[in-house]
């Protein structure tokens, strides 16, 4: 049984990969939703790796999963744990004395609508919505440079949500080539695709063990 530290992105509630938990369950393994303090102001980056350290405690080396912002605490605690793997899922690559604030412009993203529903939700039905509560997140995280010198030394992969409207295939791509020097893996879904296709993303990351 492998264990996988879920790491949610910015202002979302760690209850929307319940259904991926339930998907590795069905599939012998332990999904770990670790919830980050996102209403904090005064919490930092460093206080979000924390919470991912103290959810490893006691384990195996975990998988970390990292979803959207979630890519910048994650890559920080996997250089500091332990760690099986660390997965990017459709997630924010940091680079050294980046801020998270900073990548948009850096990696040239680009907003392809000004319609929330449309970037999160294109595939999600609205029975299924209540399942991504939505919390409010503070600037801090953002505000701060991602502190070490270079990404973790950890072996490492990268899955695309194909139909995600927020970070699309094509931009993505481009990130993680350039940034992790890797192809990356692909599955169905839009940007919330642990709510939408959880079957499909729990097969991927199971396939990485």
């Amino acid at each position: 049984m492998a264990e996988f530290l879920l790491v949610p992105g910015a202002g979302c509630d760690a209850g929307y990969w319940h259904l991926l938990v339930d998907a590795l369950a069905a599939r012998s393994h332990r999904g770990i939703p670790v919830q980050l303090p996102c209403e904090d102001h005064a919490a930092g980056l460093d206080d979000y790796a924390k919470k991912i350290e103290d959810a490893a405690a006691g384990l195996a080396p975990p998988v970390i999963v990292a979803h959207s912002f979630g890519g910048f605490s994650a890559a920080l605690a996997a250089a500091r744990l332990p760690t099986r793997l660390l997965v990017f899922a459709s997630a924010m690559v940091p680079a050294p004395g980046e801020k998270g604030g900073e990548w948009f412009e850096h990696t040239g993203w680009q907003a392809g609508s000004d319609d929330f529903g449309e970037l999160f939700y294109s595939d999600i039905e609205p029975r299924e919505q209540a399942s991504v509560f939505e919390r409010r997140q503070s600037d801090t995280p953002g505000s701060q440079p991602w502190p070490l010198p270079a990404l973790p030394a950890v072996p490492t992969r990268a899955i695309l949500f194909a139909d995600d409207r927020f970070f699309p295939p094509e931009f993505m791509h481009r990130v993680v080539r350039d940034r992790l020097g890797i192809d990356p893996d692909e599955v169905p879904g839009g940007h919330l695709a642990m709510v939408s296709q959880p079957d499909a993303l729990a097969d991927r990351l199971v396939s990485y063990l």
